[in-house]
């Protein structure tokens, strides 16, 4: 038998060599360039997903808010359309009874109520006398004009009102029916 020692490789048992992380399958330097690289990578990844969702988040927040102001300023201008519609019919039926100054006076709010809708990107329609429309008008009643065209608005009872392109109030109108004759029955 050989006394002899021979030396001790890193890979047959610890030593001081193999106690320092010298292996493949070891967890690399952290000084290492190249896992920094990636780590920086991954950490940017990480950011820029983060600020991509804040800005997200932001503009739904913001697209949120700005329907919900929407939605009150609508529902408070439905509220003030039936105040404007009794000015508008004080207005229509003055018969010499009231003073002209209340009438001034009822007629001067009434402008200023138009004036506050219009701000507001409301306007009131014409439609007396331009030609029946469902999606525009909402009839209330028929008569029978023979002096004027079949399916004309004869009269407005409450005005129609739009936002822009986009019908806000159908108007309530009275549409005349040249078809059937007053007093006449016509099955059809």
């Amino acid at each position: 038998m050989n006394s002899r020692k021979r030396p001790v490789t890193p890979t047959e048992g610890p030593d001081k060599e193999t106690m320092e992380d010298n292996s493949p399958t070891a967890e690399p330097d952290s000084t290492d360039p190249a896992t920094l690289q990636k780590k920086l990578a991954v950490q940017k990844d990480a950011y820029l997903r983060l600020a991509a969702d804040f800005e997200n988040f932001q503009k739904r927040t913001r697209r949120d808010s700005e329907r919900e102001a929407a939605a009150e300023k609508e529902s408070f201008i439905r509220e003030l359309l039936p105040v404007l519609d009794n000015l508008e019919r004080a207005l229509a039926s003055e018969d010499g009874a009231a003073p002209g100054s209340l009438y001034q006076g009822l007629e001067m709010v009434w402008r200023q109520w138009i004036e506050i809708l219009h701000r507001h990107g409301i306007d009131a329609v014409e439609d007396l006398g331009r030609p029946f429309d469902p999606y525009q008008h909402e009839a209330v009643s028929v008569q029978h004009d023979p002096n004027q065209p079949h399916h004309i608005v004869l009269e407005v009872l409450l005005r129609g009102y739009r936002r822009g392109d986009q019908l806000f109030r159908p108007a309530k109108v009275i549409v005349n029916d040249l078809r059937h004759s007053p007093g006449g029955h016509h099955g059809g």
